[in-house]
């Protein structure tokens, strides 16, 4: 749990369902509290959860240019 602080936002995923994000609320004994974008709540072991800016979308391959910095 010291790895994320209150307010953060997370993202997770709960068996058999797409991904949902949200924010951290609560700490509590075992679990956090957060509040999804879709406004429902969750309680949510730590480990499962990893940082919302971790995730990373699969493309299309020949929708992307990457550019290098001068």
């Amino acid at each position: 749990m010291l790895e994320f602080s209150l307010g953060e936002r997370v993202c997770f995923q709960p068996d058999g369902r797409p991904p949902l994000c949200g924010v951290i609320t609560r700490y509590n004994k075992k679990t956090v509290t957060i509040i999804t974008d879709t406004d429902g709540q969750c309680n949510v072991a730590p480990q499962l959860l990893r940082k919302a800016g971790a995730e990373v979308k699969p493309s299309t391959p020949g929708n992307v240019i990457t550019f290098q910095a001068k």
